[in-house]
This record gives structure tokens, sequence and C-alpha cells, in this order.
């Protein structure tokens, strides 16, 4: 229960951090490339059974 809340939470957070509004534009992709990697070690985490 707690992985399939966490995992949804970073998609969510995935998608928030998509630079594609204009004053985030300048960022790059820095920030969902962050949260990408966040997100890929929970989805291993949960698959493995630790979370």
């Amino acid at each position: 229960m707690l992985g399939t809340l966490l995992l949804v939470i970073l998609i969510l957070v995935l998608v928030g951090a998509f630079p594609a509004w204009p004053y985030s534009r300048s960022w790059g992709y820095a920030p969902s490339g962050t949260i990408g990697i966040v997100l890929i070690i929970v989805l291993v985490l949960v698959l493995m059974g630790t979370i």
C-alpha cells in the first residue's frame, strides 16, 4: 500500500517537473531527470519487495 502510494506521488511530481512552461524552460531537463531517477529507484525497490 505504501509503495503504491509513493509510486503515484512520484509519477505526479515527475509530470509536474516537466519543463513545459515558459518560466521553467531555462531549467532544462534536470528537475525531471532527477525525479525520474528517484522514480526508477523506488520502482525497483517496490518490485523487489523492499518497500
